[in-house]
């Protein structure tokens, strides 16, 4: 089963991958590339703040739900908090499992080792090195789920919010650039 499910998640992270690849080949002038790291800076950060207000959920007091906004990228982002800590993560609803990457485990407290040395599955450059965790806690507006497992991934600068936490809700939506989950 635990084979199963690596091979799933390393089917969803090729996907997004590819995904990746693609959306930052296509020119688009005057559009800002979102999965771009960037360091400390004036500007930097003004711009930091400007991508994760614009990628801010909307929760509906209604019926609990949440709606999160196309980026130009064309992928849906959350700030997600992950045992306390805000992480910010790209929606992969082809990933089968949460994966984080080595930075946001840190700051989630999660304690890896040094080489992760763990083949946690194959991707198009091949074998993919990491730890399986679990969380305590992962919370996205209303809704929070405790102890779901998760892989750190030895490489890769962005986390990804997978099947494991989607599945608890009813429905996730694309509707045009709009993602709702209910």
């Amino acid at each position: 089963m635990r084979a199963f499910l690596v091979f799933v998640l390393v089917i969803g992270l090729g996907g997004s991958f590819v995904t990746q690849f693609l959306s930052r080949s296509v020119s688009r002038p005057s559009a800002p590339e979102h999965g771009v790291i960037l360091t400390a800076g004036s500007e930097d950060a003004e711009r930091i703040a400007e991508l994760k207000a614009r990628n801010e959920p909307h929760f509906s007091s209604q019926d609990g739900s949440i709606e999160l906004q196309r980026n130009s990228d064309g992928h849906f982002y959350a700030d997600v908090r992950i045992n306390g800590s805000t992480v910010h993560m790209l929606v992969d609803t082809g990933a089968s499992i949460i994966a984080l990457s080595r930075n946001d485990a840190r700051s989630a407290g999660l304690a890896t080792s040094i080489g992760m040395p763990d083949v946690v599955g194959r991707g198009a450059d091949g074998e993919v090195h990491g730890e399986i965790v679990r969380l305590d806690n992962v919370e996205l507006g209303p809704l929070s789920a405790e102890g779901l497992d998760a892989i750190v991934l030895n490489s890769g600068e962005q986390s990804l919010l997978g099947q494991s936490f989607l599945s608890k809700f009813s429905s996730v939506e694309i509707q045009g650039d709009r993602m709702v989950l209910r």
